[in-house]
């Protein structure tokens, strides 16, 4: 949707946002923030990405309801479970990653396929999985304390030495 005016103080919104939900989650995982000098800007890290997301649902919509929809009863490698209806919770949330491209759409991808195209070693990958449930978790308990719902989100990681790093913006709205 193309609105017809801009919305005021959108980019300071985004950026106070995500700078409260990074400095809200440095108990589960280190993150890129250091520093918010002004109300539109944000200093961090420089880390190098994995070029995947970490997309993580707890309910079937979007895309996973889609795939579903359509018979699919796989997705990114996970098996999604019989008769489910669109915006159902899953028994327990998913990890459903993708590609990060440079050009085009991102790209399903498996756990495995990361492993063996090398995106991911099998202990960095343990790791971005125990950050991004617990990431989800989190943020989900939040949302109903306040009558809502995080039907899923995407997480990106990247690294500095061997240390991993929560990167970009978490939980803003789409905008």
């Amino acid at each position: 949707v193309v609105l017809p005016h801009p919305i005021p103080f959108k980019w300071q919104v985004l950026n106070e946002i995500a700078a409260y939900m990074l400095n809200e989650c440095r108990d589960i995982c280190p993150n890129w923030l250091l520093d918010l000098p002004a109300p539109t800007a944000s200093i961090g890290k420089k880390c190098v990405p994995f070029a995947i997301e970490m997309v993580v649902r707890g309910n079937l919509t979007g895309h996973a309801w889609r795939t579903y929809r359509d018979g699919g009863r796989m997705l990114c490698g996970v098996p999604l479970p019989e008769g489910m209806k669109e915006n159902d919770f899953f028994p327990q949330p998913i990890i459903t990653p993708s590609t990060k491209a440079h050009e085009g759409h991102d790209e399903d991808i498996s756990k495995e396929e990361i492993i063996a195209q090398g995106l991911a070693s099998d202990y960095d990958w343990s790791i971005l999985e125990n950050y991004s449930l617990r990431l989800f978790e989190k943020w989900k308990q939040l949302a109903a304390k306040q009558g809502l719902i995080l039907a899923d989100t995407k997480y990106e990681f990247g690294k500095i030495g061997e240390v991993i790093y929560l990167m970009d913006e978490i939980h803003t709205p789409d905008s």
